[in-house]
């Protein structure tokens, strides 16, 4: 009996060693706004938007984990839409509920709400989205309600958090508060994903500035001390927007960063002239406990009220080859023109 019991427990370690991969794969893009209902439906994609992922799914659905950064909220009606200092600046976006499931058939696993738009529609928003978000399978972080969650695959755990310099999110300007959730999640997981939304916007802000950000009078975050800190603190791969253009990318204590993934899909209402509409969909392989390894990068573009659009140009890996050569000279790392990031010290 004794032996049967040791053959069978025997078995589960093999089979457990097995799941387990080891390589991981993780891949972040940008913003995400999929046409807004407010104040009418003329924001709005047809067929319900089914089609504003369809290019590049099969790509988002290659990874481990898959994350986006959703701008606005999912709501049908109700709540009462934010006002602003500076109207000319001032957006509001709301996404019929059922949109969630667009998100879920594209491969997303994970969905940061920490920026400033997910307080679009006050609290009644903030509920619908994660509520919408929950019923089709996709978990979310980063509001005070909800600062980190944990998902497990192939036996490897996960821990996500996010952050922003907006209320109702995680403090992108409370870099001890950041460490401490980050040091927590190291602590119960193997691999630990942090999104910020943070930094000046525009094409005029495509740079690490290597300090604090004001923004129309709002403090955007010293993204690059953040980044570093959190990394310091247990984080194992970060993935910055915001600026809704693309910036630079490193690694940092073998740990990778990209500073803004710009829009990558925003329908309408966000401006996709230029460079703003050019994003990148990054892949990075690490180990099971986040060290990098490699990344590829896979660039697309936007045009207004279209769908995502694989870039056969590549602009956008051109923007970010130059960028990390501007922005980090000290770097090692070696971005390829077919878009396949290393470290030269590998």
């Amino acid at each position: 009996m004794r032996s049967i019991c040791f053959l069978i427990l025997l078995i589960s370690s093999i089979n457990l060693l097995a799941q387990k991969k080891d390589t991981i794969t993780v891949i972040g893009v940008g913003d995400i706004m999929m046409g807004t209902n407010y104040p009418d439906k003329g924001g709005l994609p047809p067929n319900d938007g089914r089609e504003l992922f369809s290019e590049v799914s099969t790509i988002l659905q290659t990874a481990d984990i898959t994350m986006g950064n959703l701008e606005g909220v999912l709501l049908d009606e109700g709540g009462t839409a934010k006002t602003c200092r500076d109207p000319k600046v001032c957006y509001v976006f709301r996404s019929p509920v059922k949109y969630a499931q667009n998100l879920a058939v594209a491969g997303f696993d994970l969905m940061s709400l920490a920026n400033n738009h997910a307080g679009d529609f006050g609290d009644v928003g903030r509920r619908s989205s994660m509520k919408a978000l929950d019923e089709v399978g996709i978990k979310h972080a980063g509001l005070t309600t909800t600062p980190y969650v944990i998902i497990e695959k192939n036996g490897v755990r996960y821990g996500f958090t996010a952050f922003a310099p907006n209320s109702g999110c995680l403090s992108l300007n409370d870099l001890p508060g950041a460490k401490a959730i980050v040091q927590e999640l190291s602590s119960l997981c193997d691999v630990v994903i942090v999104s910020f939304h943070g930094g000046a916007e525009g094409p005029q802000h495509q740079h690490v500035p290597r300090k604090n950000e004001i923004f129309h009078g709002e403090n955007r975050g010293d993204v690059y001390a953040f980044a570093h800190g959190l990394i310091d603190s247990g984080a194992d791969i970060i993935f910055g927007h915001g600026p809704h253009v693309t910036r630079a990318i490193e690694v940092y204590k073998n740990r990778f960063i990209a500073y803004s993934l710009g829009n990558f899909c925003t329908y309408s209402g966000i401006n996709v002239n230029g460079v703003n509409g050019l994003a990148p969909i990054i892949k990075v392989y690490a180990s099971p406990q986040g060290e990098f390894l490699k990344a590829k990068i896979t660039s697309t573009n936007q045009t207004f009220r279209s769908p995502v659009k694989l870039d056969p140009q590549q602009q956008v890996l051109t923007r970010i080859q130059q960028l990390t050569r501007e922005d980090f000279p000290e770097s090692t790392l070696k971005i390829s023109d077919d878009g396949w990031v290393m470290s030269s010290t590998k």
